[in-house]
């Protein structure tokens, strides 16, 4: 069975950093992009950032850009989103999913897979 098994999330203070963690199982992991997404309460899902497993080139939102940083351990079949100064904004579920696809692709990946979510909570 596939499964995306995100974890990481909690509470934290503005300013604070977080490390989310999505393990893959059931699927060809090096062959996929692993993309993280954000819903906010009250708003449409948001694309963060999306990593290839093949040659670990990553991409990200505007939003998140020079504070997020994902990573990929394909040994571990794990990729993480490394959160950095954050802010209330980025109060949200997050969210892993997986496409066989490319990360440029347009207008964006096609994600097979998804996984539960993680909240992630920013105090002011």
């Amino acid at each position: 069975d596939v499964q995306l098994q995100a974890s990481g999330g909690g509470l934290v203070q503005a300013g604070g950093s977080l490390r989310l963690s999505c393990a893959a199982s059931g699927f060809e992991f090096a062959n996929y992009v692993i993309g993280w997404f954000r819903q906010a309460p009250g708003k449409e899902r948001e694309g963060a950032s999306c990593i290839s497993s093949t040659d670990g080139s990553t991409y990200y939102a505007d939003s998140v850009k020079d504070r997020f940083i994902t990573s990929s351990d394909n040994a571990k079949n794990t990729v993480y989103l490394q959160m950095n100064s954050l802010s209330p904004e980025d109060t949200a579920v997050y969210y892993c999913a997986a496409a066989y696809d490319y990360c440029t692709s347009k207008p964006a990946p096609m994600y097979d897979y998804w996984g539960q979510g993680t909240l992630v909570t920013v105090s002011s």
